[in-house]
């Protein structure tokens, strides 16, 4: 079984990083996601005991003090880190420049689906799955 720091790269794509024991994770590592995004836990025989989701734009998940989109302060990240642009130039997404979606197809976090051939690809339109 597995023992000792290592990695281990699940069939999902997602990679863990950091302690093991007996074949588990057990200490101090962290779930390295696909689409950016890292969970870094402190962890007692395969389940995390505290931690916390970073997303791939650095903004960290806080539970108790979660402000982010909660209907108070609508701001995306980026406008919470940068600031407002000047007034008449709008921004109708996290990311600047915006990603272009497509004509009919719908973002779905890691890339684009065209529900006419019901496929998802990636931003650089590599297939990723069928819908």
């Amino acid at each position: 079984r597995m023992e000792g720091y290592g990695s281990y790269k699940l069939p999902t794509g997602t990679e863990y990083r950091g302690a093991l024991w007996d074949g588990m994770f057990h200490g101090e590592g962290e779930l390295r996601f696909p689409t950016g995004g890292t969970y870094r836990a402190l962890w007692h025989r395969g389940v995390p005991t505290q931690g916390k989701y970073i997303f791939a734009d650095g903004l960290e998940y806080d539970e108790k003090e979660w402000h982010y989109c909660d209907g108070y302060d609508r701001r995306f990240y980026t406008e919470i880190c940068s600031g407002f642009k000047p007034p008449g130039i709008p921004q109708f997404t996290n990311l600047d420049p915006p990603k272009i979606i497509p004509e009919g197809c719908y973002d779905c976090g890691d890339g684009f689906y065209d529900p006419e051939t019901r496929v998802v690809v990636d931003y650089k339109f590599r297939f990723l799955r069928n819908a």
